[in-house]
């Protein structure tokens, strides 16, 4: 079986999360590239201004404003995608939400709502995404997974678990696509270290104090890059940041230093200030439109 992938400016692209951070990033860096783009997030406004600002720099793109966690999501994208363009060359699931706060003290609405956007979204999309995939004779699936993809962070314990399952799901699909199917399609997880996004500001807060990231921490743009380069050169899985290759390897190998060294992040994720906004984005749109978090201790992005 030989995975063959058109390049970046031939390429029909679907970017789920497309309104913020990473999925921003990588929009923007794929219609530089050339590539006709489907943009999907649950930011509707925010969706127009980035479809609009990218058209009127030459790109062809269509946004739909969907929440990825609803039944049907996937599939109107897809058709969205279809309708404009005739195909989908790659498909990126990159909707993802968070909460910070002891497990024992989050509630089960809460936890089920942060699964059902970032596995159930993400088992959806990929199934939808392979059915054209496999109908247009090939193509790529990439899948947002994270460091904690292996490894875990404290406080952040539901996120940890769901990127887990990301995992799971995405080494078991690679399995029956490539193995059993013999099916032309590359697909890949992406596992990032923390990335200077707009994240803390729009997770589920259930701490006392304002949520951070700790450091260091790599921008958006270079998880992009890596992002579109597995959408041109068919790739397991890429690590984003020396941190996440030591965090992933400390996990397998050392477990036990690794449990000591992930305790130390608790303190490391939470800023010297209440909270801004403890309900975050984990059921309402942001609309932000922010790529950058602005580092540990910047001001919060706007909320338009």
């Amino acid at each position: 079986m030989e995975i063959k992938l058109k390049p970046l400016g031939e390429q029909v692209i679907v970017i789920t999360g497309a309104s913020s951070g990473i999925g921003l990033a990588t929009a923007e860096a794929a219609a530089e590239a050339g590539a006709k783009l489907v943009l999907a997030a649950r930011s509707g406004d925010t969706l127009a201004e980035l479809g609009a600002r990218l058209g009127t720099g030459g790109c062809q793109v269509i946004t739909v404003t969907v929440d990825v966690a609803s039944s049907g999501a996937a599939e109107e994208i897809a058709s969205a995608a279809i309708a404009r363009f005739g195909g989908i060359d790659t498909w990126i699931n990159d909707a993802a939400v968070s909460i910070y706060g002891r497990l024992d003290e989050v509630s089960e609405d809460d936890a089920r709502r942060l699964f059902d956007v970032n596995f159930w979204g993400v088992v959806q999309g990929s199934l939808v995404a392979l059915r054209h995939l496999r109908t247009g004779g090939g193509g790529a699936l990439i899948n947002l997974g994270s460091e904690v993809s292996e490894a875990v962070v404290p406080l952040q314990g539901y996120y940890s678990a769901s990127k887990h399952a990301v995992k799971g799901f995405t080494d078991a699909l690679r399995v029956e696509v490539q193995e059993l199917d013999r099916a032309p399609i590359s697909i890949t997880l992406i596992q990032p270290t923390a990335v200077d996004t707009p994240f803390p500001h729009h997770a589920r807060n259930y701490m006392d104090r304002e949520p951070k990231l700790p450091t260091p921490m790599i921008a958006p743009e270079k998880v992009a890059a890596a992002i579109l380069d597995a959408a041109t050169d068919p790739t397991r899985e890429v690590k984003v940041g020396a941190v996440s290759k030591l965090n992933t390897t400390l996990a397998k190998l050392m477990p036990n230093l690794a449990k000591k060294l992930e305790a130390k992040q608790a303190d490391r994720q939470q800023l010297d200030e209440p909270p801004r906004d403890a309900e975050g984005t984990l059921r309402k749109p942001g609309e932000s439109g922010q790529k950058r978090g602005g580092g540990a201790g910047a001001p919060a992005p706007s909320h338009r």
